[in-house]
């Protein structure tokens, strides 16, 4: 009997121990986890840009005088050589001999100059169409893997480029035309100033286009040079986006543009058509100077998608500087150094494991990952100084 109660007591004993010892070990920790995933990756580049009308002339007063009032309203048709404002000139305007001359020698340099940019129109549409085959032919080799996509990619952004160069040779023909009808409204007003007659100037449309702006609305005395009202064709909008010069290095001319948080419920899509040469500093918010590169797109989506878009419309723009389709990717939250190689805590078997890994494109939030871990393994986000190699974790429900 005395050593059955010793047997029971030892027992008592070793399951009060068992219990202390399970009871003062440490419990299983729970954090969050991801599982790496392949899929769609992108590295972007955000930015604020804002949209602008591609064709925008600024109507000014060709002669100092009396500018009559304006009755057009912004958003009005106007057609080409309409008169937009009417002036009287005043008597002080007079040419002399030498200033009729001079003025005289400037019509024929703007007829010149209108030649002029009536060929380089012809020139600029010839390559155009040159880039145009050129790009045609290149995607049909494509097609068959006998040139890189590197070189298809040349091919369009040199269509880009042939189609803004022929679009810059049209606006510098409406430029100098507008050019030429100053200088013959300058004689105009001199030749009626002469002969003692009252007659008006007009101050035309070079193009067919809408009132953007009204600078000077009221009637009253202006100044030649002066700016009347603005106009443009609100149906041409490009998108400026100004980002940091150290990021303008990694956008390249074609590459693919995203456009959010414009309005609307769908995702623009655009191409960068030109990237300004010159930057220039500008302060932030928080007060910092910064170093900025202006950056111009075109949208691609169609015109439908986009048509309650005006001019000086904010945007949010993504510009595309690397993408793949079926790409190994973890949150970067999950990493974290381990000497000189980045880590992460895979969850195998309800255990904490290190696993060294080799990383790529990084987008902010998610990172590529080359090698270390395989796709569906949980990954630990945010890890914490207490979890360490081994350790008991749990998943958070």
């Amino acid at each position: 009997m005395p050593s059955r109660a010793r047997i029971g007591t030892t027992l008592l004993l070793l399951v009060i121990a068992v219990g202390l010892i399970y009871g003062f070990l440490p419990g299983a920790i729970v954090v969050d986890a991801v599982v790496a995933v392949n899929g769609p990756f992108a590295v972007t580049i955000e930015e604020e840009g804002k949209t602008r009308v591609m064709e925008r002339y600024v109507i000014s007063a060709p002669v100092a005088g009396y500018a009559r009032r304006i009755d057009l309203q912004v958003g009005d048709a106007v057609q080409v050589d309409q008169v937009l404002v009417s002036l009287e000139p005043t008597r002080s305007d007079a040419l002399d001999p030498r200033s009729r001359a001079q003025t005289q020698a400037q019509l024929s340099a703007a007829q010149a100059a209108v030649s002029a940019a009536i060929e380089n129109a012809r020139a600029a549409e010839a390559q155009a169409v040159l880039a145009q085959q050129e790009l045609q032919r290149v995607a049909s080799l494509r097609k068959v893997n006998f040139i890189s996509e590197q070189a298809l990619d040349r091919a369009r952004a040199e269509l880009n480029r042939s189609q803004a160069i022929q679009q810059a040779a049209q606006y510098n023909i409406n430029m100098t035309r507008f050019e030429l009808d100053k200088v013959r409204a300058t004689l105009a007003g001199a030749n009626a100033r002469q002969t003692g007659r009252s007659e008006t100037i007009g101050a035309r449309a070079p193009v067919a286009a809408r009132v953007l702006k009204l600078v000077h609305e009221s009637e009253g005395l202006v100044q030649a040079g002066q700016p009347l009202l603005e106009i443009g064709n609100p149906d041409t909008l490009e998108i400026a986006v100004e980002v940091l010069s150290t990021q303008a290095v990694q956008i390249a001319l074609g590459s693919k543009v995203l456009f959010d948080r414009w309005g609307g419920a769908a995702t623009l899509q655009g191409v960068v058509r030109m990237i300004e040469p010159t930057g220039f500093t500008k302060v932030s918010a928080l007060g910092v100077e910064e170093q900025r590169v202006r950056v111009i797109a075109d949208i691609t989506s169609p015109r439908a998608a986009w048509h309650r878009l005006g001019d000086g419309y904010r945007v949010e723009a993504r510009f595309v500087i690397w993408e793949g389709k079926d790409i190994l990717q973890i949150p970067a939250s999950a990493l974290f150094r381990q000497g000189r190689d980045w880590a992460v805590f895979a969850v195998e078997n309800g255990r904490a494991k290190i696993r060294v890994i080799d990383i790529g494109q990084h987008s902010g939030l998610t990172v590529q990952v080359l090698s270390g871990i395989p796709a569906g393994v949980p990954v630990i986000t945010h890890p914490e100084d207490k979890i360490k190699d081994g350790a008991r974790v749990k998943l958070r429900t």
